[in-house]
């Protein structure tokens, strides 16, 4: 049975200053929040309980951006909501897998399939053009895929973007998507460890709303940022930003096995 680290005021001051730049990360492009929260609690805690620190923050982000997103925006995402069913698919069964086996591989595994992405170009046999032409294949793939490392490591956001920008949806429509996948994975993830017999895990949940506004406050600044830029410019930006979250990975993995 896995021993739940107490969420001390320590360790909530020592998280605190990384929520805060997570949130302003996820306010500036509309994703991101668990992806830079994740890895860097991680470096002084364990994974188990660096994702459990992020949960409550990471779903009070996620349904703050959908509601930003207006109706509009979900109206539009309709078409694109058939990946949800796979992504909570991946998202229990990568739940399941955190809490039996050790889940630091699964961090270098997904750089790699990161860079390769981002290196298709220069990589004649690697292209994603297909997922256009056959979409019900493409969203059981990269929606397990998401919800399966979401649950293991609280990283979904790679996955996810390469299928959006393959599919060229529109950046608002991608945002809110992005954030309707987050919180339907984290949601269940957080019932799947009620349900589990880890004393005090309800406690530290509710424990971390107090972290919950640093992670807004920074939310909103980060969306004054995000006014400033183009369509263009955002995903010009959103590749910069996986480069980074490639690089956060690596060194997550090397610093898991030093």
């Amino acid at each position: 049975m896995i021993e739940l680290v107490p969420l001390s005021w320590d360790l909530i001051w020592l998280a605190a200053p990384v929520i805060f730049l997570a949130g302003l990360v996820h306010g500036t492009f509309g994703i991101g929040f668990p992806m830079v929260a994740t890895p860097l609690i991680a470096l002084f805690t364990d994974v188990f309980t660096a994702v459990l620190i992020c949960v409550v923050p990471t779903m009070s982000v996620n349904l703050t951006t959908i509601w930003h997103g207006g109706r509009a925006q979900l109206r539009n995402v309709r078409p694109y909501l058939l990946i949800i069913p796979f992504a909570l698919l991946g998202t229990v069964t990568g739940t399941f897998l955190l809490l039996w086996l050790d889940p630091r591989p699964f961090l270098l595994l997904l750089a790699v399939a990161v860079l390769l992405y981002l290196n298709q170009d220069r990589l004649q046999s690697i292209e994603f053009s297909w997922v256009r032409n056959h979409t019900l294949p493409a969203y059981i793939l990269f929606g397990t895929t998401a919800g399966l490392m979401a649950g293991m490591v609280n990283v979904m956001l790679p996955v996810l973007i390469i299928l959006f920008m393959e599919l060229r949806i529109a950046t608002a429509t991608m945002v809110v998507l992005f954030n309707l996948n987050f919180f339907t994975g984290k949601l269940t993830q957080s019932l799947i460890f009620m349900q589990q017999d880890i004393p005090g895990i309800g406690l530290f949940l509710l424990r971390t709303l107090l972290l919950a506004p640093f992670a807004l406050t920074s939310l909103f600044i980060g969306m004054q940022l995000r006014k400033r830029f183009t369509a263009e410019r955002y995903v010009t930006l959103l590749r910069g930003l996986l480069w980074v979250i490639a690089g956060i990975l690596i060194v997550r993995f090397i610093v898991a096995y030093t």
